[in-house]
Protein backbone atom coordinates (compact mmCIF):
# COMPACT_ATOMS: atom_id res chain seq x y z
CA UNK A 1 0.00 0.00 0.00
CA UNK A 2 1.27 3.46 -0.89
CA UNK A 3 2.22 5.66 2.06
CA UNK A 4 -0.37 8.33 1.20
CA UNK A 5 -3.14 5.77 1.70
CA UNK A 6 -1.93 4.24 4.99
CA UNK A 7 -3.32 6.69 7.58
CA UNK A 8 -6.66 7.14 5.79
CA UNK A 9 -6.88 3.35 5.48
CA UNK A 10 -6.36 2.91 9.24
CA UNK A 11 -8.94 5.58 10.08
CA UNK A 12 -11.60 4.20 7.73
CA UNK A 13 -10.96 0.68 9.05
CA UNK A 14 -11.77 1.90 12.58
CA UNK A 15 -15.29 2.72 11.40
CA UNK A 16 -16.05 -0.97 10.84
CA UNK A 17 -15.38 -1.56 14.53
CA UNK A 18 -17.71 1.26 15.59
CA UNK A 19 -20.92 0.13 13.93
CA UNK A 20 -20.28 -3.51 14.93
CA UNK A 21 -19.90 -2.32 18.53
CA UNK A 22 -23.27 -0.52 18.30
CA UNK A 23 -25.15 -3.58 17.04
CA UNK A 24 -23.56 -6.06 19.41
CA UNK A 25 -24.22 -4.05 22.56
CA UNK A 26 -27.94 -4.60 22.01
CA UNK A 27 -27.94 -8.07 23.64
CA UNK A 28 -26.54 -6.34 26.73
CA UNK A 29 -28.84 -3.31 26.64
CA UNK A 30 -32.03 -5.34 26.21
CA UNK A 31 -31.84 -7.19 29.57
CA UNK A 32 -30.20 -4.21 31.27
CA UNK A 33 -32.86 -1.65 30.32
CA UNK A 34 -35.57 -4.26 30.87
CA UNK A 35 -34.42 -4.32 34.47
CA UNK A 36 -33.65 -0.62 34.94
CA UNK A 37 -36.87 0.64 33.30
CA UNK A 38 -39.05 -2.27 34.50
CA UNK A 39 -40.10 -3.43 31.04
CA UNK A 40 -41.64 -6.61 29.73
CA UNK A 41 -39.98 -8.62 26.95
CA UNK A 42 -41.94 -6.94 24.16
CA UNK A 43 -41.06 -3.46 25.39
CA UNK A 44 -37.39 -4.29 25.81
CA UNK A 45 -37.26 -5.63 22.24
CA UNK A 46 -37.95 -2.12 20.86
CA UNK A 47 -34.20 -1.48 21.16
CA UNK A 48 -33.64 -3.38 17.90
CA UNK A 49 -36.28 -1.48 15.88
CA UNK A 50 -34.80 1.82 17.13
CA UNK A 51 -31.46 0.85 15.59
CA UNK A 52 -32.67 -0.71 12.37
CA UNK A 53 -35.22 2.00 11.66
CA UNK A 54 -32.36 4.49 11.97
CA UNK A 55 -30.52 2.56 9.27
CA UNK A 56 -33.57 2.19 7.06
CA UNK A 57 -34.54 5.86 7.19
CA UNK A 58 -31.00 7.24 6.85
CA UNK A 59 -29.55 5.00 4.13
CA UNK A 60 -30.83 6.93 1.11
CA UNK A 61 -30.29 10.46 2.57
CA UNK A 62 -26.75 9.39 3.48
CA UNK A 63 -26.10 8.31 -0.10
CA UNK A 64 -27.41 11.64 -1.42
CA UNK A 65 -25.31 13.62 1.08
CA UNK A 66 -22.15 11.71 0.22
CA UNK A 67 -22.77 12.13 -3.51
CA UNK A 68 -23.03 15.90 -3.04
CA UNK A 69 -20.39 16.60 -0.37
CA UNK A 70 -17.97 13.69 -0.64
CA UNK A 71 -16.80 10.70 1.40
CA UNK A 72 -14.89 12.58 4.09
CA UNK A 73 -17.80 14.92 4.87
CA UNK A 74 -20.11 11.91 5.14
CA UNK A 75 -17.75 10.22 7.58
CA UNK A 76 -17.42 13.31 9.77
CA UNK A 77 -21.20 13.85 9.90
CA UNK A 78 -21.73 10.16 10.67
CA UNK A 79 -19.20 10.25 13.53
CA UNK A 80 -20.78 13.39 15.01
CA UNK A 81 -24.23 11.77 14.96
CA UNK A 82 -22.78 8.58 16.47
CA UNK A 83 -21.12 10.51 19.32
CA UNK A 84 -24.20 12.67 19.89
CA UNK A 85 -26.35 9.56 20.26
CA UNK A 86 -23.89 8.12 22.78
CA UNK A 87 -24.00 11.35 24.81
CA UNK A 88 -27.80 11.23 24.87
CA UNK A 89 -27.52 8.10 27.02
CA UNK A 90 -26.45 10.32 29.92
CA UNK A 91 -29.65 12.40 30.22
CA UNK A 92 -31.71 9.30 29.35
CA UNK A 93 -30.16 7.47 32.29
CA UNK A 94 -30.61 10.48 34.57
CA UNK A 95 -34.37 10.63 34.03
CA UNK A 96 -34.61 6.85 33.55
CA UNK A 97 -36.97 7.27 30.62
CA UNK A 98 -36.96 4.34 28.17
CA UNK A 99 -38.16 6.43 25.21
CA UNK A 100 -35.09 8.68 25.58
CA UNK A 101 -32.84 5.63 25.41
CA UNK A 102 -34.55 4.63 22.15
CA UNK A 103 -33.98 8.12 20.73
CA UNK A 104 -30.30 7.91 21.69
CA UNK A 105 -29.97 4.56 19.92
CA UNK A 106 -31.80 5.90 16.87
CA UNK A 107 -29.39 8.84 16.59
CA UNK A 108 -26.38 6.52 16.95
CA UNK A 109 -27.83 4.28 14.24
CA UNK A 110 -28.30 7.26 11.90
CA UNK A 111 -24.61 8.02 12.35
CA UNK A 112 -23.67 4.40 11.80
CA UNK A 113 -25.74 4.34 8.60
CA UNK A 114 -23.63 7.21 7.25
CA UNK A 115 -20.44 5.41 8.24
CA UNK A 116 -21.49 2.12 6.67
CA UNK A 117 -22.71 3.82 3.48
CA UNK A 118 -19.29 5.47 3.12
CA UNK A 119 -16.82 2.92 4.42
CA UNK A 120 -17.58 -0.09 2.20
CA UNK A 121 -17.28 1.64 -1.20
CA UNK A 122 -14.54 4.02 -0.02
CA UNK A 123 -12.36 1.15 1.13
CA UNK A 124 -12.52 -0.37 -2.37
CA UNK A 125 -11.20 2.80 -4.05
CA UNK A 126 -8.63 3.73 -1.38
CA UNK A 127 -5.69 2.17 -3.18
CA UNK A 128 -4.92 -0.26 -5.98
CA UNK A 129 -8.16 -1.55 -7.60
CA UNK A 130 -6.52 -4.96 -7.97
CA UNK A 131 -6.44 -5.41 -4.18
CA UNK A 132 -9.84 -3.84 -3.40
CA UNK A 133 -11.40 -7.10 -2.18
CA UNK A 134 -8.45 -7.79 0.11
CA UNK A 135 -8.71 -4.36 1.71
CA UNK A 136 -12.44 -4.71 2.26
CA UNK A 137 -12.12 -8.18 3.79
CA UNK A 138 -9.35 -6.96 6.09
CA UNK A 139 -11.48 -4.03 7.22
CA UNK A 140 -14.47 -6.31 7.82
CA UNK A 141 -12.38 -8.37 10.22
CA UNK A 142 -12.55 -5.37 12.56
CA UNK A 143 -16.31 -5.64 12.30
CA UNK A 144 -15.89 -9.10 13.80
CA UNK A 145 -13.64 -7.73 16.53
CA UNK A 146 -16.37 -5.30 17.54
CA UNK A 147 -18.90 -8.14 17.56
CA UNK A 148 -16.74 -10.10 20.02
CA UNK A 149 -15.69 -7.26 22.33
CA UNK A 150 -19.06 -5.48 22.65
CA UNK A 151 -20.88 -8.16 24.68
CA UNK A 152 -17.79 -8.96 26.75
CA UNK A 153 -17.08 -5.33 27.69
CA UNK A 154 -20.78 -4.59 28.05
CA UNK A 155 -21.14 -7.45 30.52
CA UNK A 156 -18.23 -6.16 32.54
CA UNK A 157 -19.04 -2.44 32.65
CA UNK A 158 -22.84 -2.24 32.22
CA UNK A 159 -24.41 -5.33 33.75
CA UNK A 160 -24.35 -5.24 37.55
CA UNK A 161 -25.06 -8.92 38.12
CA UNK A 162 -27.74 -7.95 40.67
CA UNK A 163 -30.95 -9.70 39.67
CA UNK A 164 -34.10 -9.46 41.77
CA UNK A 165 -37.26 -11.39 41.08
CA UNK A 166 -40.54 -9.57 40.46
CA UNK A 167 -41.66 -10.62 43.93
CA UNK A 168 -38.49 -9.20 45.52
CA UNK A 169 -39.03 -5.86 43.80
CA UNK A 170 -42.65 -5.73 44.95
CA UNK A 171 -41.56 -6.24 48.56
CA UNK A 172 -38.81 -3.62 48.36
CA UNK A 173 -39.43 -0.26 50.11
CA UNK A 174 -40.11 2.54 47.57
CA UNK A 175 -36.95 4.49 48.44
CA UNK A 176 -34.77 1.41 48.13
CA UNK A 177 -36.45 0.43 44.84
CA UNK A 178 -35.95 3.94 43.44
CA UNK A 179 -32.26 3.91 44.41
CA UNK A 180 -31.74 0.46 42.91
CA UNK A 181 -33.39 1.33 39.58
CA UNK A 182 -31.49 4.63 39.29
CA UNK A 183 -28.21 2.86 40.02
CA UNK A 184 -28.93 0.31 37.30
CA UNK A 185 -29.87 3.00 34.77
CA UNK A 186 -26.77 5.06 35.60
CA UNK A 187 -24.50 2.12 34.78
CA UNK A 188 -24.58 3.13 31.10
CA UNK A 189 -23.37 6.69 31.68
CA UNK A 190 -19.61 6.13 31.91
CA UNK A 191 -19.39 3.51 29.11
CA UNK A 192 -21.31 5.69 26.65
CA UNK A 193 -19.42 8.82 27.69
CA UNK A 194 -16.19 6.96 26.92
CA UNK A 195 -17.61 5.86 23.55
CA UNK A 196 -18.56 9.46 22.72
CA UNK A 197 -15.14 10.82 23.69
CA UNK A 198 -13.32 8.18 21.64
CA UNK A 199 -15.51 8.94 18.63
CA UNK A 200 -14.82 12.67 18.96
CA UNK A 201 -11.09 11.85 18.94
CA UNK A 202 -11.66 9.96 15.68
CA UNK A 203 -13.54 13.01 14.30
CA UNK A 204 -10.53 15.20 15.04
CA UNK A 205 -8.19 12.71 13.39
CA UNK A 206 -10.35 12.71 10.25
CA UNK A 207 -10.47 16.50 10.19
CA UNK A 208 -6.70 16.94 10.46
CA UNK A 209 -5.80 14.10 8.09
CA UNK A 210 -5.36 14.90 4.44
CA UNK A 211 -7.16 12.33 2.35
CA UNK A 212 -5.82 11.55 -1.11
CA UNK A 213 -7.96 12.17 -4.15
CA UNK A 214 -9.54 8.96 -5.32
CA UNK A 215 -11.24 8.08 -8.58
CA UNK A 216 -14.22 5.79 -8.89
CA UNK A 217 -14.76 3.24 -11.60
CA UNK A 218 -16.93 4.93 -14.22
CA UNK A 219 -16.80 2.06 -16.65
CA UNK A 220 -20.37 1.10 -15.81
CA UNK A 221 -23.24 3.31 -16.97
CA UNK A 222 -25.16 5.16 -14.24
CA UNK A 223 -28.37 5.87 -16.12
CA UNK A 224 -30.55 3.35 -14.30
CA UNK A 225 -33.20 4.59 -11.89
CA UNK A 226 -34.44 3.45 -8.51
CA UNK A 227 -37.39 1.26 -9.51
CA UNK A 228 -39.36 -1.72 -8.24
CA UNK A 229 -39.19 -3.12 -11.78
CA UNK A 230 -35.93 -4.70 -10.67
CA UNK A 231 -38.02 -7.40 -9.00
CA UNK A 232 -38.72 -8.96 -12.40
CA UNK A 233 -35.60 -10.95 -11.47
CA UNK A 234 -36.97 -13.66 -9.21
CA UNK A 235 -33.59 -14.54 -7.69
CA UNK A 236 -33.25 -10.94 -6.50
CA UNK A 237 -36.80 -10.88 -5.16
CA UNK A 238 -36.13 -14.00 -3.10
CA UNK A 239 -32.74 -12.64 -2.03
CA UNK A 240 -34.43 -9.58 -0.53
CA UNK A 241 -36.90 -11.85 1.29
CA UNK A 242 -34.11 -14.15 2.48
CA UNK A 243 -31.96 -11.24 3.64
CA UNK A 244 -34.91 -9.76 5.55
CA UNK A 245 -35.47 -13.04 7.40
CA UNK A 246 -31.76 -13.68 7.90
CA UNK A 247 -31.17 -10.32 9.60
CA UNK A 248 -34.32 -10.86 11.67
CA UNK A 249 -32.89 -14.20 12.82
CA UNK A 250 -29.41 -12.85 13.53
CA UNK A 251 -30.76 -10.03 15.68
CA UNK A 252 -33.37 -12.18 17.42
CA UNK A 253 -30.95 -14.97 18.38
CA UNK A 254 -28.59 -12.60 20.18
CA UNK A 255 -31.06 -10.09 21.59
CA UNK A 256 -32.65 -12.44 24.11
CA UNK A 257 -29.70 -14.77 24.75
CA UNK A 258 -29.16 -13.45 28.28
CA UNK A 259 -32.85 -13.83 29.16
CA UNK A 260 -32.89 -17.25 27.51
CA UNK A 261 -29.83 -18.47 29.45
CA UNK A 262 -31.36 -17.30 32.71
CA UNK A 263 -34.63 -19.04 31.88
CA UNK A 264 -33.30 -22.46 30.84
CA UNK A 265 -30.26 -22.90 33.10
CA UNK A 266 -30.27 -19.99 35.60
CA UNK A 267 -27.05 -18.55 34.13
CA UNK A 268 -26.23 -15.16 35.76
CA UNK A 269 -26.52 -12.17 33.44
CA UNK A 270 -22.85 -11.18 33.52
CA UNK A 271 -21.78 -14.72 32.69
CA UNK A 272 -24.37 -14.98 29.91
CA UNK A 273 -23.16 -11.73 28.34
CA UNK A 274 -19.58 -12.98 28.36
CA UNK A 275 -20.65 -16.34 26.91
CA UNK A 276 -22.34 -14.54 24.03
CA UNK A 277 -19.10 -12.66 23.39
CA UNK A 278 -17.35 -16.01 23.11
CA UNK A 279 -20.10 -17.24 20.75
CA UNK A 280 -19.35 -14.31 18.44
CA UNK A 281 -15.80 -15.60 18.07
CA UNK A 282 -17.52 -18.42 16.18
CA UNK A 283 -19.08 -15.82 13.89
CA UNK A 284 -15.68 -14.38 13.03
CA UNK A 285 -13.96 -17.75 12.56
CA UNK A 286 -16.94 -19.07 10.61
CA UNK A 287 -16.57 -16.30 8.05
CA UNK A 288 -12.94 -17.22 7.40
CA UNK A 289 -13.65 -20.94 7.23
CA UNK A 290 -16.70 -20.42 5.05
CA UNK A 291 -14.68 -18.36 2.58
CA UNK A 292 -12.17 -21.23 2.38
CA UNK A 293 -14.86 -23.91 1.98
CA UNK A 294 -16.40 -22.04 -0.94
CA UNK A 295 -13.37 -23.06 -2.99
CA UNK A 296 -14.75 -26.59 -2.89
CA UNK A 297 -18.48 -26.20 -2.18
CA UNK A 298 -20.88 -24.06 -4.20
CA UNK A 299 -21.89 -20.97 -2.18
CA UNK A 300 -25.60 -21.78 -2.51
CA UNK A 301 -25.03 -25.31 -1.27
CA UNK A 302 -22.91 -24.17 1.68
CA UNK A 303 -25.58 -21.59 2.53
CA UNK A 304 -28.18 -24.37 2.52
CA UNK A 305 -26.06 -26.62 4.74
CA UNK A 306 -25.51 -23.82 7.25
CA UNK A 307 -29.20 -22.83 7.25
CA UNK A 308 -30.23 -26.45 7.81
CA UNK A 309 -27.77 -26.81 10.70
CA UNK A 310 -29.06 -23.64 12.36
CA UNK A 311 -32.64 -24.85 11.96
CA UNK A 312 -31.72 -28.05 13.80
CA UNK A 313 -29.78 -26.15 16.47
CA UNK A 314 -32.75 -23.91 17.21
CA UNK A 315 -35.09 -26.90 17.26
CA UNK A 316 -32.82 -28.31 19.98
CA UNK A 317 -32.86 -24.94 21.76
CA UNK A 318 -36.66 -24.85 21.80
CA UNK A 319 -37.26 -28.46 22.86
CA UNK A 320 -34.49 -29.44 25.32
CA UNK A 321 -33.65 -28.47 28.89
CA UNK A 322 -30.61 -27.56 30.98
CA UNK A 323 -27.41 -26.29 29.40
CA UNK A 324 -27.97 -28.04 26.06
CA UNK A 325 -30.25 -25.36 24.56
CA UNK A 326 -27.79 -22.63 25.60
CA UNK A 327 -24.91 -24.37 23.85
CA UNK A 328 -27.13 -24.92 20.79
CA UNK A 329 -27.89 -21.19 20.54
CA UNK A 330 -24.21 -20.34 21.09
CA UNK A 331 -23.31 -22.49 18.07
CA UNK A 332 -25.60 -20.59 15.68
CA UNK A 333 -23.34 -17.54 15.04
CA UNK A 334 -20.72 -19.81 13.45
CA UNK A 335 -23.25 -20.91 10.82
CA UNK A 336 -24.73 -17.42 10.43
CA UNK A 337 -21.33 -16.04 9.48
CA UNK A 338 -21.51 -16.49 5.69
CA UNK A 339 -25.21 -15.81 5.25
CA UNK A 340 -25.42 -12.06 4.69
CA UNK A 341 -22.61 -11.77 2.10
CA UNK A 342 -23.61 -15.02 0.37
CA UNK A 343 -27.27 -14.04 -0.01
CA UNK A 344 -26.12 -10.61 -1.18
CA UNK A 345 -23.76 -12.03 -3.82
CA UNK A 346 -26.29 -14.57 -5.11
CA UNK A 347 -29.00 -11.92 -5.26
CA UNK A 348 -27.09 -9.50 -7.51
CA UNK A 349 -25.62 -12.19 -9.75
CA UNK A 350 -26.06 -11.53 -13.47
CA UNK A 351 -27.81 -8.14 -13.08
CA UNK A 352 -25.26 -6.03 -14.94
CA UNK A 353 -26.02 -2.31 -14.80
CA UNK A 354 -28.95 -2.91 -12.47
CA UNK A 355 -26.63 -4.26 -9.75
CA UNK A 356 -26.53 -0.94 -7.87
CA UNK A 357 -30.30 -0.68 -7.72
CA UNK A 358 -30.52 -4.29 -6.54
CA UNK A 359 -27.87 -3.60 -3.91
CA UNK A 360 -29.96 -0.74 -2.52
CA UNK A 361 -32.92 -3.03 -1.94
CA UNK A 362 -30.71 -5.70 -0.36
CA UNK A 363 -29.22 -3.14 2.04
CA UNK A 364 -32.68 -1.84 2.92
CA UNK A 365 -33.83 -5.40 3.68
CA UNK A 366 -31.86 -5.27 6.93
CA UNK A 367 -35.01 -3.65 8.32
CA UNK A 368 -35.83 -7.28 9.15
CA UNK A 369 -33.72 -6.75 12.23
CA UNK A 370 -36.45 -4.48 13.58
CA UNK A 371 -39.01 -7.29 13.68
CA UNK A 372 -37.40 -10.56 14.83
CA UNK A 373 -36.84 -9.61 18.46
CA UNK A 374 -40.23 -7.84 18.66
CA UNK A 375 -42.08 -11.01 17.71
CA UNK A 376 -39.96 -12.97 20.19
CA UNK A 377 -40.83 -10.50 22.95
CA UNK A 378 -44.52 -10.75 22.07
CA UNK A 379 -44.46 -14.56 22.15
CA UNK A 380 -42.50 -14.58 25.42
CA UNK A 381 -44.96 -12.24 27.13
CA UNK A 382 -47.97 -14.20 25.88
CA UNK A 383 -46.62 -17.67 26.74
CA UNK A 384 -44.38 -16.85 29.70
CA UNK A 385 -41.52 -18.70 27.97
CA UNK A 386 -38.61 -17.01 26.21
CA UNK A 387 -37.56 -20.52 25.13
CA UNK A 388 -40.67 -21.00 23.01
CA UNK A 389 -40.02 -17.58 21.45
CA UNK A 390 -36.89 -18.97 19.78
CA UNK A 391 -39.21 -20.54 17.23
CA UNK A 392 -39.07 -17.12 15.49
CA UNK A 393 -35.42 -17.35 14.33
CA UNK A 394 -35.99 -21.05 13.60
CA UNK A 395 -38.68 -20.12 11.06
CA UNK A 396 -36.42 -17.41 9.65
CA UNK A 397 -33.67 -19.93 8.92
CA UNK A 398 -36.20 -22.16 7.14
CA UNK A 399 -36.81 -19.24 4.74
CA UNK A 400 -33.04 -18.92 4.19
CA UNK A 401 -32.89 -22.67 3.55
CA UNK A 402 -35.59 -22.34 0.88
CA UNK A 403 -33.60 -19.58 -0.79
CA UNK A 404 -30.45 -21.73 -0.80
CA UNK A 405 -32.31 -24.67 -2.34
CA UNK A 406 -34.47 -22.92 -4.90
CA UNK A 407 -34.87 -19.16 -4.57
CA UNK A 408 -31.33 -18.28 -5.67
CA UNK A 409 -31.73 -19.82 -9.12
CA UNK A 410 -31.69 -17.42 -12.06
CA UNK A 411 -34.63 -18.06 -14.36
CA UNK A 412 -33.68 -17.20 -17.96
CA UNK A 413 -37.25 -16.59 -19.02
CA UNK A 414 -37.53 -13.80 -16.39
CA UNK A 415 -34.08 -12.28 -16.97
CA UNK A 416 -34.84 -11.57 -20.67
Amino acid sequence: MQKKYLIPFILVTSLFFLWAFLHNLNPILIPHLRKACQLNDLQSSFIDPAVYLGYFITAIPAGIFIHKFGYKSGIVLGLILFAAGALLFIPAATVREYFFFLIALFVMACGAAFLETVANPYMTILGDPATAEQRLNFAQSFNGLGAVLAPILGSKFILSGIEYSKEDLQKMPPDQLHTYLNTEASAVKIPYLVIALLVFVVVILFLITKFPKVTEDNSVAHDTTFSFKIFKFSHLKWAVVAQFFYVAAQVAVGSFFIRFSKYVMALPEKDAGTWWGYAMIGFVSGRFLGTFLMRYIKPSRLLGIYAAINTVLLLIAVTTKGSTPVYAVMATPFFMSIMFPTIFALGIKGLGEETKIASSFLVMSIIGGAFGAVFMGLISDKTGSIQIAYIVPLICFVVVLFYAISGYKIKPEIVN
